[in-house]
């Protein structure tokens, strides 16, 4: 019963905290030169999800924390096409950037309180009140 209680948004929660880290990676690389932008391709990953049911998670340093299941880690990365590239080949733009940063927030509040209104419901179930 638990295993399915909150659908898809337990997964996606993941894949939100995940996401939010490799922009943060990006927004602090967006002087270097020849740093490439990277992003998780969401919709690709939830779907993969939904098909065999688990996370495609990895170890990727040594050092990370396993979960229960034995992997952890981050979901595959790819390169994000700029719409104006710089001369020093970093293809960060900080507006795009921002606005995905500000996308993912967004998401993230609507998963969780998607889950937290599952929670009161089972609450007020058990209650009875």
């Amino acid at each position: 019963m638990f295993e399915k209680l909150f659908g898809i948004h337990e997964k996606a929660l993941l894949l939100y905290g995940q996401r939010v880290g490799v922009i943060a990676n990006n927004l602090a690389n967006a002087d270097t030169p020849g740093y490439k932008a990277r992003d998780i391709d969401f919709r690709a990953v939830l779907s993969q999800s939904e098909a065999s049911g688990e996370l495609p998670l990895a170890i990727t340093q040594p050092g990370q924390i396993s979960s229960a299941s034995g992997d952890a880690g981050a979901a595959p990365l790819k390169y994000r096409n700029p719409y104006q590239a710089s001369l020093d080949g970093n293809t960060v733009e900080m507006p795009i950037e921002q606005a995905a940063f500000a996308e993912n927030n967004v998401r993230y509040q609507a998963s969780l309180g998607f889950i937290n209104d599952d929670i009161s419901d089972l609450q007020l179930a058990i209650t009875g009140q």
